[in-house]
């Protein structure tokens, strides 16, 4: 999937992190589903955790006071977020149905053990996880297409991690990312891309950002990702940390718009046709004699100028081709100047 070889004529995979704005209820989970792929998402991603697994019980019974707070017990809080085991076949089914591929983030080893269980079609490391080795090896076994997140991660850790995964596949996808929940734009070190493409040129390069706008997908296609991971939200003013960051449908139709017309964008022009333009039919001007001039008579910067006929004859942008020669009959100030006229 996100072979090099497999991502030709400059192809790009754009995802809609769900994450948990879907509140842990089947419902709004299946309808952003529906919505982002419509919306153009080619992967539709969302976050599995076993909370009592992953969290210590000192952290799991915690206080937990916050505006977001789902309840005043982290653990809980975090319980009231994710979707039962039962839905994850729902999805990977609705996945399939609208013709997008089903990711989610494992954030512990049952996790993993239960999205391979369902059939995910992406596995994706986060952040969180850069370095962490053991767990890394385990994704790495199972063979599926990975994309890890590199937000808070050295270089060293970074190289660390793409060892240990490419082990057991090369179907690998490494995203520059700030782990900062939002990214301002003067925060987004775009420029970290090029890095990690000349670090890792046999593999495909990406961005994962949390920043609120959309003009970062085409600069960071620009300085070489391919793949771009976006949250997304049904609603910006929804209780929860991602939501007041994340993209609507609209904002991510256009995200993904204008990372598609960006390889347009860059093309180069064709000169078949240049300078033929309809508008220059309408008002480009041609080449007219700016005094009367005399047959035999040289010309020059001084006596030539230019005037919109509707049409065009000798176009002012070819006076390169004409000064310096004769003409070969008497022209009145202002009238045209033809190519049959010059010698």
């Amino acid at each position: 999937m996100f072979r090099k070889e497999e991502m030709k004529n400059g192809e790009s995979v754009v995802i809609a992190e769900v994450g948990q704005n879907h509140q842990g209820e089947l419902d709004l989970a299946r309808k952003y589903i529906k919505m982002f792929a419509e919306a153009g998402a080619d992967i539709v991603k969302f976050q599995t955790r076993d909370n009592r697994f992953l969290f210590s019980e000192c952290a799991y019974n915690k206080n937990y006071d916050s505006e977001n707070a789902f309840s005043d017990v982290y653990g809980l809080h975090r319980e009231a977020l994710e979707l039962d085991i039962e839905f994850l076949p729902i999805l990977k089914s609705d996945c399939q149905k609208y013709g997008v591929k089903f990711m989610s983030t494992p954030f512990d080893e049952p996790s993993l053990e239960l999205l391979c269980d369902v059939g995910v079609d992406v596995l994706k490391v986060a952040s969180f996880d850069i370095g962490n080795l053991p767990f890394l090896d385990k994704i790495s076994r199972k063979n599926i297409p990975i994309v890890m997140s590199v937000g808070g991660g050295k270089l060293d850790q970074i190289k660390s991690s793409v060892a240990i995964l490419k082990k057991h596949t090369d179907d690998i996808a490494i995203l520059h990312c700030v782990s900062e929940y939002p990214c301002e734009y003067n925060r987004l070190g775009l420029n970290n891309i090029e890095l990690l493409a000349k670090e890792f040129p046999d593999l495909t390069i990406g961005s994962s950002d949390h920043f609120s706008g959309i003009s970062s997908g085409p600069i960071a296609y620009m300085k070489g990702a391919r793949v771009f991971e976006k949250h997304v939200t049904l609603n910006r003013s929804w209780k929860g940390t991602d939501h007041s960051f994340a993209l609507s449908t609209q904002g991510f139709r256009n995200f993904t718009r204008d990372i598609k017309r960006t390889p347009e964008m860059m093309r180069a022009k064709s000169e078949v046709g240049l300078g033929s333009e309809m508008v220059f039919g309408k008002l480009g001007k041609s080449v007219v004699a700016a005094y009367d001039l005399k047959a035999g008579e040289e010309l020059t910067l001084e006596n030539l100028s230019g005037k919109i006929y509707g049409k065009q004859y000798i176009p002012v942008r070819e006076t390169n081709k004409i000064i310096g020669k004769n003409i070969n009959k008497d022209i009145k100030k202002g009238d045209l100047i033809l190519f049959k006229d010059v010698v």
